[in-house]
């Protein structure tokens, strides 16, 4: 085939055109990838790493979640990010689970569950429910919004913790002190006698971290044991098999997989639990050796993150 000289002009012309604009979409598309991995958010407000300290994505926590029993959510109570956190993950297995999913915390004590109840079911509002269980200092900011998703969404939300009374009785007397209580009373802790262990992680820190502390007695990690095991107690009274328990409590209680977890699996060693602790640290881009293995994923948040109280 030939081809006069202006036809062969305009292929070459045509060509070299074509060749160019590709290796211009190729420059750009490689500077594009080159921007992207070179830049990192400005001010991150938290970081999420697994328990080696490899950093993950909030996607991969949701992923592990959604394949759990139970999730604990361990957090520092006046932290903002923490809070805002937990209402997002509630809300993206709520997505996947709808009904399926339980909430529980610490924050609201055993002896209120059936005022709570009531307050799920539309029986009285927000300001008689404020007014007759006793709430935590920061529940309007912090805890509200998760108890009101559980009631537009018709979920049940387990009020999980020992009456601090009773928690403080044991602090006085060890745990003998509570087989003084009535069949009621009893009825808000976990079934006695307490199995415990002091040799855990946890408790040993706690009585070496506060023996020099006023009114601080050597039962104080009993007094941690009692909430935790009760805790447990309401945890596993309220799951059934296909359901996920997303439960909220200070991190202390669940680190190291001990505390609550410990109750747990004390009663069912086949629960597939995930974990989550929150920590602070002054850089947030790897997580420091004392972070390490806290729980299967570790939030953590700059320390100087406004507190909610």
């Amino acid at each position: 085939m030939f081809f006069d000289i202006e036809t062969l002009k305009k292929i070459l012309k045509y060509q070299c055109l074509t060749t160019f604009n590709l290796m211009r979409k190729s420059i750009i598309l490689i500077s594009i990838l080159l921007i992207s991995f070179s830049m990192k958010p400005d001010k991150p407000a938290y970081t999420l790493f697994n328990a080696k300290g490899k950093e993950v994505k909030y996607k991969s926590l949701v992923k592990a979640v959604l394949n759990a029993d139970m999730v604990f959510f361990g957090e520092l109570h006046n932290n903002p990010i923490n809070h805002w956190l937990q209402f997002e993950l509630t809300k993206d297995i709520h997505k996947s689970k709808n009904t399926k999913l339980v909430l529980g915390a610490e924050m609201i004590e055993a002896n209120y569950q059936a005022l709570l109840n009531k307050y799920l079911d539309d029986e009285f509002d927000s300001m008689v429910f404020a007014d007759t269980v006793k709430l935590w200092p920061n529940y309007k900011t912090d805890y509200k919004p998760l108890v009101e998703f559980a009631k537009a969404n018709k979920l049940t939300f387990v009020a999980s913790n020992i009456p601090r009374s009773f928690a403080s009785l044991v602090n006085k007397k060890g745990f003998e002190a509570l087989e003084e209580l009535s069949a009621k009373e009893k009825s808000y802790i976990a079934p006695l006698p307490i199995k415990y262990d002091p040799e855990l992680k946890g408790y040993k820190n706690m009585i070496e971290m506060l023996k020099d502390m006023p009114h601080v007695t050597a039962n104080i990690a009993k007094a941690q044991a009692i909430k935790d095991a009760t805790m447990a107690h309401f945890i596993l009274q309220n799951w059934k098999k296909g359901e996920i328990f997303l439960h909220f409590n200070g991190s202390y209680h669940s680190k190291d997989y001990q505390g609550i977890i410990w109750y747990l699996l004390q009663k069912n060693p086949n629960l597939k639990i995930v974990t989550i602790a929150s920590g602070e640290q002054e850089n947030i881009e790897k997580l420091e050796r004392e972070n390490l293995n806290l729980a299967n994923f570790i939030l953590i948040t700059p320390k100087t993150m406004t507190k909610t109280y």
